[in-house]
């Protein structure tokens, strides 16, 4: 078995100890350069930060609050240590929420992920996660290039020329989402184009259904999965054991019970918070509004850090389709534009395996041009395609939900 470096094989209580000594030092690197945590951590000693039981002490960071954080105080909300002037890229999510890039090389520690599902130098990377306003892209790239690893920055969209890239280029290697590789294969079947090159994969920021799994290994791709978000890079990914997901080396991860900071036990589902070692972004106590749980035990892969389940949904209303966040302020901004509109709610499917938005909106004088519009600002607010269907005023339900995720995957 060959590992990317020593950390992954330390006995847990070396790595518990490692993680402890620093986290009085990135406490203190906050409070001395980040305005926000300046204020937030007005009370607390760094120095006493030492145990999970005085992390869990701590006020949660959530990620839900980003957006009217960086409004109040643009354009990160005071949450960096680094001036603006010292980064070397500033993106952006939907909501929108800007994250700051460093200048150091593979800042989001992706390079760990690609070399457990067996990247290594010399091979092509065919990159299909976007280079435009997210940083997807350049995460992937920088942690290619750190492995030796030349990368084809093939971006999103246009399949036919990415079809003729992979059969022209013959890269071995493909990052992206699954369900735009599936798209890759299945177009490539149409045109009768080969492109049997690809023999391994990492995707990411959507669900990996086993079906799709198993599609990917019938024509030869061995797929893992990394769980990632644009604030604070890996948290977990897979590894040869496909045994749940591994929480990355460079992360303290806590699993909470939604709506507070407390810890839940091993095996309880609950929210995923993170506490980053990031320099130029010192994310203490991050709450993700992802749900996961601990698994009990360690991977047979032979790496020793704790695993999660993996993704297992959301702790808010908040959903992720096609790589990209959707909030309920979002579905709210699009009834804010259409007055004939009284009340929508965003319906999230997957009909053939395919996500699809459904905005279901009350009007009680539906008008073709008015769909439009509304498709329209569905497009421009979420920077998703979304469909949309007009009920009666009372027919949809009362029940206080904007989005729900009705998905299902086999």
């Amino acid at each position: 078995m060959s590992y990317y470096d020593s950390l992954e094989t330390r006995l847990p209580r070396e790595r518990e100890a490692w993680l402890m000594a620093r986290l009085p030092q990135q406490v203190a690197h906050a409070k001395r350069k980040s305005p926000y945590f300046r204020r937030l951590f007005a009370e607390q000693a760094p120095e006493s930060v030492t145990s999970r039981a005085a992390l869990a002490s701590l006020p949660l960071t959530r990620k839900s609050d980003l957006t009217e954080l960086q409004r109040a105080q643009p354009p990160f909300g005071g949450l960096t240590a680094t001036p603006l002037a010292e980064l070397a890229r500033v993106f952006a999510s939907p909501g929108p929420i800007y994250d700051p890039q460093g200048r150091g090389q593979d800042c989001w520690r992706f390079a760990r992920v690609l070399y457990a599902a067996g990247f290594r130098a010399g091979e092509l990377v065919h990159n299909t996660f976007s280079y435009h306003f997210t940083p997807a892209g350049f995460m992937l790239e920088g942690a290619a290039q750190k492995l030796g690893c030349p990368v084809f920055p093939a971006g999103v969209g246009q399949t036919d020329l990415q079809v003729q890239a992979i059969a022209d280029l013959r890269p071995v290697a493909y990052v992206g989402t699954p369900s735009f590789l599936r798209i890759i294969i299945d177009r490539a079947d149409e045109l009768g184009a080969d492109v049997g090159s690809l023999q391994k994969a990492v995707v990411s920021g959507e669900p990996l259904p086993p079906a799709l799994r198993k599609l990917f290994s019938d024509r030869g791709v061995v797929v893992r999965q990394a769980y990632a978000t644009a604030d604070v890079g890996v948290i977990a990914y897979e590894t040869t054991s496909d045994e749940g997901l591994l929480v990355e080396e460079d992360v303290l991860l806590e699993i909470v019970r939604p709506g507070t900071g407390d810890p839940v036990a091993e095996g309880e589902v609950g929210e995923v918070v993170v506490t980053s070692f990031n320099a130029d972004y010192p994310l203490i106590r991050f709450a993700t509004g992802d749900l996961s749980a601990l698994l009990p035990g360690g991977s047979s892969c032979g790496r020793t850090n704790v695993r999660i389940k993996g993704w297992l949904g959301r702790a808010d209303q908040t959903t992720k389709v096609k790589g990209m966040f959707v909030r309920p302020s979002q579905v709210a901004a699009i009834v804010a534009r259409h007055a004939p509109i009284g009340v929508a709610r965003l319906v999230v499917d997957n009909p053939g395996g395919d996500d699809r938005m459904t905005l279901h909106c009350a009007v009680a004088v539906p008008s073709g041009e008015l769909m439009a519009a509304v498709v329209d600002s569905i497009r421009d607010l979420t920077k998703l395609r979304g469909e949309v269907v007009f009920h009666a005023p009372g027919a949809l339900p009362n029940d206080g939900k904007v989005i729900e995720d009705l998905r299902e995957y086999s």
